[in-house]
């Protein structure tokens, strides 16, 4: 049996899921961004418990369709763009790469995608890389050239001026910021 579950964007966040899920005396046999394979459901178990418990980490039990496909897209981008970026693989674009994973044409996908969230998939994946863009200018161990060829922007100045649209900083105000300006992936 599987539960389509809403704001899944980490490792941390399968951990909490699985623990809240065995805590109510299900078995996970899988789980994935977004996604838990269970035996079945344990006797006395409701639909509205099961999500009070899942409300109460911040996630959400997603029984729509249409809304599952967009959650399953979120996963995989943010699981392909913050866990996977820069890692040595044949280039793929985005398009195709959602299309070869999820099995829909991608302008279906872009249209669900911008119907149900209120923004485009393309400025969805844009917010999701300068988040990854943040989090390695917070650690100060790459150029802004490394992080450009990891997220595959063509040039270190495309990057910046992507990153100056969407926080209002250069990637050196970004740096030399008191404060951390980050976005919870969960909430792009």
């Amino acid at each position: 049996m599987t539960i389509q579950i809403k704001n899944m964007v980490c490792n941390r966040c399968k951990r909490v899921v699985q623990e809240t899920l065995e805590n109510l005396g299900f078995t996970v046999s899988e789980i994935t961004l977004g996604r838990v394979e269970v035996a079945g459901w344990p006797a006395g178990m409701t639909a509205d418990a099961l999500k009070a418990a899942l409300q109460k980490e911040e996630f959400d039990l997603i029984d729509d369709r249409r809304q599952s496909l967009v959650e399953q897209t979120k996963a995989l981008l943010i699981a392909e763009i913050q866990h996977q970026a820069g890692e040595k693989k044949e280039a793929e674009n985005y398009s195709a790469f959602l299309e070869r994973k999820l099995g829909y044409d991608y302008s279906y996908l872009s249209h669900l995608f911008s119907t149900s969230e209120g923004q485009t998939l393309e400025k969805y994946i844009i917010a999701v890389k300068i988040e990854k863009v943040k989090e390695w200018l917070q650690y100060g161990e790459m150029s802004l050239s490394e992080i450009a060829f990891r997220l595959g922007y063509s040039s270190s100045q495309h990057l910046s001026t992507r990153f100056r649209q969407l926080t209002g900083l250069t990637p050196g105000q970004f740096r030399k910021a008191d404060k951390t300006i980050r976005q919870p992936l969960d909430l792009l």
